[in-house]
């Protein structure tokens, strides 16, 4: 097969047929880029002077890759985000701390010298009931500053790269917001002691979500060819919440949140959850996801086995082990991860090759070059 822009390439891949090699997805979102430490130790090493690195998020603190990276590691993926607010600006608070949008306050952790994330300080609803959420200071989805200049950047891009546009709006989440806003442990005992709350929170967050996502597909929704969406159902050994609660509580909302976006555009819709997720996977295919992200290893167990499954009825994206093989693996060991992922989820398309979520600042840059030489390289259709 001749070879193909990368937007032939990844919608080829997302119908389930084999493109001319394997699309590549670093920088593309905020769970397939490096983090900020990582991507500077990256833009060192490859000599790239290109000033202060911007983020695509100031919460997971994910860096946006320069054009000339892009270029370098043949990322097939451009990412497309929401900007800022217009009519609000975060309230004051302590060095090290910030809020956002829901009224979440955030703090650094340190973990290493010069690198740090951030966890949630402060759940503005910990102790609402029902009525207080008619009385909340919700983010204004309709602010004009979230979308302004968006419809112009998404044409440029659209007409003038050969890049997936991958976009993601800022209203998506529910799970995860819910639980930031009330808190892990509260929201937890919720889902027992107090649904009708839940189903409140659950539904409020609906009509936000869709009141943003609509303004943004408004304007960009028929140039992109990715719409990612993301709710951490899972953690490395099994779900947070039983399926007995996500189709209760989550899955109405998600469905119509999903034909939602896409009566809005014919852009695949990614869906990122980390963790095992497979017990509730049947239920997202059946809800309207086109694919997965991130398929961790260390949590989904033989992937040749998942492929097997479910790998005509959903694209794999991600799947290159960031828990051991890029972090302390060799180049070699990288290579070889990199040629075992192709070889289980490759074949009759339907995989997208990144990393599993942001690759953190203890993956040495020779690392990220070598799982981006090798995809190239070993990617090539038909795989042997």
């Amino acid at each position: 097969m001749s070879a193909l822009t990368s937007r032939q390439r990844v919608l080829t891949a997302c119908r389930h047929q084999e493109p001319d090699r394997v699309p590549i997805d670093i920088g593309g979102g905020t769970s397939t880029t490096l983090v900020v430490e990582a991507y500077d130790n990256l833009k060192r090493y490859l000599g790239v002077e290109a000033g202060q690195t911007k983020t695509l998020s100031k919460q997971y603190r994910s860096a946006r890759l320069d054009d000339v990276v892009l270029e370098r590691l043949g990322s097939d993926c451009y990412p497309l985000r929401a900007r800022s607010p217009l009519n609000w600006s975060p309230p004051p608070v302590a060095d090290g701390e910030f809020i956002d949008i829901w009224g979440v306050r955030w703090r650094q952790i340190w973990y290493r010298d010069h690198a740090f994330y951030w966890e949630v300080a402060e759940s503005p609803l910990a102790e609402a009931d029902i009525a207080d959420l008619d009385r909340f200071p919700w983010p204004d989805p309709n602010d004009p500053g979230f979308i302004a200049g968006l419809a112009d950047d998404a044409k440029t891009l659209y007409e003038n790269t050969d890049y997936a546009i991958e976009a993601s709006c800022g209203f998506y989440s529910f799970f995860e917001t819910a639980y930031a806003l009330r808190g892990y442990e509260q929201l937890f005992m919720d889902f027992i002691q107090n649904p009708g709350f839940v189903s409140a929170l659950f539904d409020r967050l609906l009509q936000l979500n869709l009141a943003g996502t609509r303004r943004f597909l408004d304007a960009a929704g028929k140039y992109i060819q990715i719409f990612r969406t993301a709710d951490d159902l899972a953690s490395q050994n099994g779900l947070l919440i039983s399926p007995k609660m996500y189709r209760q509580f989550l899955k109405p909302v998600q469905a119509k949140y999903f034909e939602f976006v896409k009566s809005h555009t014919d852009a695949i819709l990614l869906y990122h959850s980390d963790g095992n997720v497979l017990p509730l996977l049947d239920d997202l295919i059946e809800i309207g996801i086109d694919a997965i992200n991130p398929v961790q290893p260390s949590a989904l167990g033989d992937l040749a086995e998942v492929k097997a499954k479910y790998g005509d009825r959903v694209t794999f994206w991600g799947a290159i082990d960031t828990h051991r093989v890029l972090p302390y693996g060799s180049t070699d060991d990288v290579a070889a991860e990199v040629r075992q992922r192709i070889r289980e989820l490759g074949a009759d398309g339907g995989y997208v090759l990144s990393s599993v979520h942001s690759i953190l600042v203890d993956v040495p840059p020779e690392n990220v070059l070598a799982m981006a030489d090798a995809a190239r390289e070993a990617g090539v259709y038909p795989i042997a």
